[in-house]
């Protein structure tokens, strides 16, 4: 691990030294936070949305475990020293994307994680990555409601936090074959869910899906595109069985304590490695996915 604000030195096979334009090739390069006060102080303010009160020593241990879990894996792994009053910063995953043409600033619809995207692009501009573009008011778009399914095939969820403003401006940046899918309400502000509450693609030909709030048309899609699916059972959707991150094809790290999901991974053929998420991730909503800021995957 390295502290703020190093140069990516890691070159993809085709010479890129940042974008990860695919949620599957192998993961080179990545950007963490390790819970801070803020994270420690995040039940205070019901607006955050955490369950219960934190205990910020197991939640920096069970991200220690997971960092070093990670980088036992081959990425090279890059620590965000910042701290600001948001909690969800720990969530890397949502105020900035990395395309092969460089960050894009997000403009998160939680009216708390506004000023996290200026301080993931203060560390994608020292690290000598150009900004490609920027989401402005009044368009709202996290991370969590986007992923490339393919490098030339960019997904984006219309939700709570991603508005239909956002999302136009985001497939105008991006370019290309750009979807956009409704996910459901379901329960509201409170329990609100992302496209990647509902799907993570964990290699070319594999995704792991909660079915009943899949979008009718992302279904549509995985089938024409021949992508097979392992569904997440109703009793694991709670504690992140869904939220799976792939640091190549196949090869996973998921939450502990989701026992189905990750024997139907194994079953699929995947390498499946499992971390302690119960204060760092069920508490604050965020699975493996979410903690992790992908620079290079190639």
């Amino acid at each position: 691990m390295r502290g703020a604000y190093p140069a990516p030195v890691t070159m993809s096979p085709d010479g890129r030294t940042f974008g990860a334009q695919s949620m599957t090739a192998p993961l080179l390069e990545v950007l963490v936070k390790r819970p801070g006060p803020a994270f420690g102080a995040a039940f205070d303010d019901p607006a955050h949305g955490f369950l219960h009160p934190v205990d910020l020593d197991l939640a920096r241990r069970e991200h220690d475990t997971f960092v070093e879990l990670l980088a036992s894996l081959g990425p090279r792994v890059h620590v965000l020293e910042s701290e600001v009053a948001s909690p969800d910063l720990v969530y890397t995953f949502d105020p900035l994307l990395v395309s092969e043409r460089g960050a894009i600033p997000l403009r998160p619809g939680k009216p708390n994680r506004l000023v996290e995207s200026a301080v993931i692009e203060a560390w994608t501009s020292a690290a000598g990555i150009p900004t490609a573009g920027r989401i402005d008011a009044p368009g709202t778009v996290e991370g969590g409601d986007t992923f490339w399914l393919r490098p030339d095939l960019f997904c984006i969820g219309r939700t709570l936090r991603t508005n239909s403003e956002g999302a136009r401006q985001l497939g105008t940046i991006v370019g290309g074959d750009v979807r956009v899918f409704d996910v459901p309400y379901w329960r509201g502000p409170a329990e609100l869910i992302h496209l990647l509450s509902v799907i993570s693609p964990i290699a070319d030909d594999l995704a792991v899906v909660f079915e009943p709030l899949l979008p009718v048309g992302l279904w549509e899609l995985l089938n024409e595109l021949r992508i097979r699916t392992i569904s997440v059972p109703e009793e694991e959707f709670s504690t992140l069985g869904c939220n799976v991150l792939a640091v190549r094809p196949g090869v996973v790290i998921a939450a502990e304590g989701n026992p189905v999901t990750a024997a139907a991974m194994a079953a699929a053929g995947c390498e499946v490695h499992t971390y302690p998420a119960l204060e760092i991730g069920v508490n604050g909503s965020g699975g493996p996915t979410c903690m992790t800021r992908p620079i290079l995957r190639g």
